[in-house]
C-alpha cells in the first residue's frame, strides 16, 4: 500500500497533471495513490496518514466540479491524526481577488474535521489581491498558475515535494 493518498480534481487536466508531477517526484506509485475525487468514496481516505488534496479554483472563487459534489461528504471522514497537504491551479492575473480560493475552502473544511495542514507554501513571486488560501501570510499550500506562470510549475513541484517528503516523514 502506498503511504500518501493524492486526491484531486481536474477540469482542464491541469490539475491531473499536477498530481502526476508530485507523485512522480515523491516517488511514483510505490509512494503515492492518485484517486480522481469524481470517481472516490469516503472510504478511500482510511487508507492513508498522509493526505495531498488537489483542487483547481473554478468560475470566481469556486471549487472544481467534482470537488464541490463530494464536499458534503468530507464530513463523513475521519482526518484526527492525519497530515494533509494542498495544492492548486489558479489564474492570479484573471482572478486576482479570488486566486487559490478553492484550497483556501477546502483546507478549512478537513482542518475542522480534526486534519493537521502540512505543506504551507510562500506567497512571494505571486500577483493577486485577495485568497481564501492565505493564512497567516502564507498560502494553505502549493499554488500553481498554469495560465501566466507554467514556466514555473516543474520547480515549484520540486521544491514544494522536498518540504512534504520532510514534513510527511517520508
Amino acid at each position: 500500500m502506498a503511504k500518501v493518498g493524492l486526491f484531486y480534481g481536474t477540469q482542464t487536466g491541469n490539475t491531473e497533471m499536477i498530481a502526476e508531477l508530485i507523485q512522480k517526484e515523491l516517488g511514483g506509485d510505490g509512494v503515492v495513490d492518485l484517486h480522481d475525487i469524481s470517481s472516490s468514496e469516503t472510504g478511500d481516505f482510511d487508507d492513508y496518514e498522509c493526505i495531498i488534496i488537489g483542487c483547481p479554483t473554478w468560475n470566481v472563487g469556486e471549487l472544481q466540479a467534482d470537488w464541490e459534489g463530494f464536499y458534503e461528504e468530507l464530513e463523513n471522514i475521519d482526518f484526527n491524526g492525519k497530515k494533509v497537504a494542498y495544492f492548486g491551479a489558479g489564474d492570479q492575473i484573471g482572478y486576482a481577488d479570488n486566486f487559490q480560493d478553492a484550497i483556501g475552502i477546502l483546507e478549512e473544511k478537513i482542518a475542522s474535521l480534526g486534519g493537521k495542514t502540512v505543506g504551507y507554501w510562500s506567497t512571494d513571486g505571486y500577483d493577486f489581491n485577495e485568497s481564501k488560501a492565505v493564512k497567516n501570510g502564507k498560502f494553505v499550500g502549493l499554488a500553481i498558475d498554469e495560465d501566466n506562470q507554467s514556466d514555473l510549475t516543474d520547480s515549484r513541484v520540486k521544491t514544494w515535494v522536498s518540504q512534504l517528503k520532510r514534513e510527511f516523514g517520508l
